[in-house]
């Protein structure tokens, strides 16, 4: 008998699905894993038990924290967070961070248990067709029938989610399977890693063309899949050729945001200046972002299907371009090959024609961090701008949904790559599980988690989950006792006749201390520095529950100034219909 042949044959080398599963992971370097524990599953649960010195096991309070958890290792490391939970209520709670994975561009993978394959079809407890369910959520959905064939599908699991634009899998796995035992080549399943498509010799020649042509270009970075080999590579050449860059929307950490090329970011609500200035451009170039609907300010800062801009699109996967807008230079290739081209490019020529152009738009964007006025007794600007005096450079900032990111991204100036965990998918709920993965990730880095009150209370209890692990964050959240955001649109259109958006909270500050945490109440700005100084010296961390009032809406807008302008277009509208003589005779 061969070696290969004893490998596989004989009740020694028979193992479970789980065991079999478990071993997949290892293959792919899985360090740490997301879940919460469900029966469906529980033949992992004990296969883990037995790698718990290599494979940490966190356990959530709730899948949809714990998907989170999963997607913030994804983009911290560019390798695939893995979350487990169970069928029915588990998968469906976890979906959030499916999406916001897919959106995000955001490698993942998540295992669902299923009902046994005897069961399948019969409406079994807590049955889903989760395939079906999760088909247009994920890139890739599989029901896995058979443990023989565990190695074949993890490896393409991983493999698909690092491929091209990144995103989330899910694999459902049948109870049974997991405790059915197979014999499988301990050594089955190679270690995924991502094959990007690289450009083009002649595209890489018609790109340094437009750009040595260009008077006033402007680079838009985003998507997924960056490194910080390729940011480096990627200023290089910007800093030969003058080109300057903005980010897409919650993408500020892609480029340290104090670099003499760094110009702004296209997030919802944008600077007016730099509106002002895509406008003007003659060349776009837009890598690695989609060019979404908030980035693009529902597709009007550029229009669609043809720009009025010549638009170089650079994408990782095929399919992206074309999809919106029709590029003059459309580039299939991954975004660190096509960085490592640039960095090798002849791009001096134009560049100093380009001085002028740069320069305004990097004042303009200097200027842009000089604070607004803030309605109440809290100054949001000088918090924000407190704790970037006073945290380290590379401190990681977490956050949701909600008018109260507005602060956080004009105050807060990111230096290390990789230190903005925010959802491009609006999700709200997210900044407390990505703090807590952050911190567990990368546990010599503060971690900042800042929340809106809404927002907060989604997945706040997975405070209890940093608690228990050991790990340490500084949580604000930002009490205004609405719907900000709702609130807001809600003024707009129906001014005055609020309804539904008004919050009743809980003594957040209170709810920290009954979870181990320090938790303070601050009111006024000049209260804000010793209450931060005291969650620093915390060894559990701690909350801040910053009262704000609700007329501080957003960065540029108070409510009553927003109520006013909605009334008064509301008046003009209905004296158009009830006198349109008259105001006939006016435009005359």
């Amino acid at each position: 008998m061969t070696a290969e042949v004893a490998a596989t044959d004989g009740a020694a080398t028979r193992r479970s699905g789980a065991e079999i599963l478990v071993d997949c992971l290892r293959r792919q370097d899985v360090d740490q894993v997301f879940c919460v524990p469900g029966e469906s599953y529980l033949a992992v649960l004990d296969a883990l038990h037995d790698v718990a010195d290599d494979v940490r096991l966190v356990v959530c309070r709730q899948e949809g924290g714990a998907a989170n958890m999963a997607d913030a290792y994804g983009k911290l490391t560019g390798r695939p967070g893995v979350c487990f939970v169970t069928r029915g209520p588990g998968a469906t709670n976890a979906s959030i961070g499916v999406h916001t994975a897919f959106q995000d561009s955001t490698p993942m993978v998540l295992f669902i248990g299923q009902v046994a394959r005897g069961f399948k079809d019969r409406e079994g407890f807590q049955e889903v067709d989760l395939v079906a369910m999760f088909r247009p959520l994920a890139k890739w959905a599989a029901e896995i029938d058979d443990p023989r064939r565990l190695p074949e599908y993890v490896h393409r699991a991983f493999q698909t989610a690092m491929a091209g634009r990144p995103g989330p899998v899910v694999l459902v796995l049948p109870e049974d399977m997991l405790s059915e035992r197979v014999a499988v080549p301990v050594d089955a399943g190679r270690r995924a890693d991502p094959v990007p498509a690289a450009p083009r010799p002649d595209q890489m020649e018609a790109f340094a063309a437009l750009v040595a042509e260009a008077k006033r270009p402007l680079m838009i970075l985003g998507g997924g899949g960056w490194t910080a080999k390729a940011r480096d590579d990627l200023l290089a050449f910007a800093d030969r050729a003058q080109v300057p860059i903005a980010a897409s929307l919650r993408c500020q950490d892609y480029v340290p945001n104090t670099h003499p090329l760094y110009v702004g970011h296209f997030t919802i609500g944008a600077e007016p200046q730099l509106v002002k200035r895509l406008a003007e451009a003659d060349l776009v170039v837009a890598f690695g972002t989609r060019l979404g609907e908030m980035t693009t300010a529902g597709y009007r800062l550029l229009t669609a299907p043809r720009t009025r801009q010549t638009l170089v699109h650079i994408h990782a996967d095929p399919e992206e371009l074309g999809r919106v807008y029709q590029a003059d230079l459309p580039i299939n290739a991954g975004l660190a090959p096509f960085a490592a081209a640039l960095a090798a490019l002849d791009a001096g020529a134009g560049a100093p024609m380009r001085q002028d152009w740069v320069q305004s738009l990097k004042a303009e964007h200097d200027a842009s961090y000089v604070p607004l006025p803030n309605a109440g007794a809290v100054d949001l600007p000088a918090v924000f701008q407190h704790l970037q005096k006073v945290l380290p450079d590379d401190t990681i900032v977490t956050n949701g949904a909600g008018n109260y990111t507005g602060w956080v991204h004009k105050y807060w100036r990111f230096s290390a790559f990789r230190s903005q965990l925010a959802p491009t998918s609006g999700a709200m709920g997210y900044g407390v599980p990505a703090a807590v993965a952050a911190k567990l990730t990368c546990p010599d880095r503060t971690v900042l988690s800042v929340n809106g009150d809404g927002c907060f209370l989604m997945n706040g209890q997975e405070m209890a989950t940093a608690v228990q692990y050991g790990a340490p964050i500084i949580y604000l959240v930002i009490n205004n006792g609405m719907y900000g955001t709702i609130r807001m649109h809600q003024e707009r259109e129906y001014p005055a006749r609020v309804f539904g958006t008004d919050l009743h909270n809980p003594d957040f500050a209170m709810l920290a201390r009954s979870y181990g945490l320090a938790g303070l109440r601050v009111e006024r700005t000049e209260d804000f520095a010793q209450a931060l100084d005291t969650i620093l010296q915390s060894p559990t961390g701690g909350l801040i529950e910053l009262i704000v009032p609700q007329e501080a809406l957003s960065i540029r807008s108070s409510l009553s100034a927003l109520r006013a302008a909605a009334l008064d277009r509301q008046a003009a509208q209905h004296n158009a219909i009830t006198h349109p003589a008259s105001n006939q005779g006016n435009r005359r």
